[in-house]
Formats: structure tokens, sequence, C-alpha cells
């Protein structure tokens, strides 16, 4: 698996969007699918 370096400023971001027990793969997951889900929205919204 890939290995990402991320500066402290991003882990602290992160940190906050946590919920609970979260795991970090969790949170970026989310938020990747949050990211696809509104380019989708906004690309079919010319429709």
């Amino acid at each position: 698996m890939p290995s990402v370096e991320l500066e402290q400023e991003t882990i602290e971001r992160l940190d906050a969007l946590r919920v609970e027990d979260e795991s970090y793969d969790e949170l970026v997951t989310e938020l990747i699918n949050i990211y696809e889900t509104s380019e989708y929205t906004l690309f079919h919204a010319g429709d």
C-alpha cells in the first residue's frame, strides 16, 4: 500500500473532522465520496 506524508496542519484538520474512533481511512473515503457526489451533481446540473 502506498504511503502518504501529511503536514501537521493537514493532520489537525483531519482530526477536527473525525468522529469518535473513526480511522483516517474511513474519513478520507467519506471525503472522497462527498467530493465525487458533488462533482457528479455539478456535472449533471447542466442537463
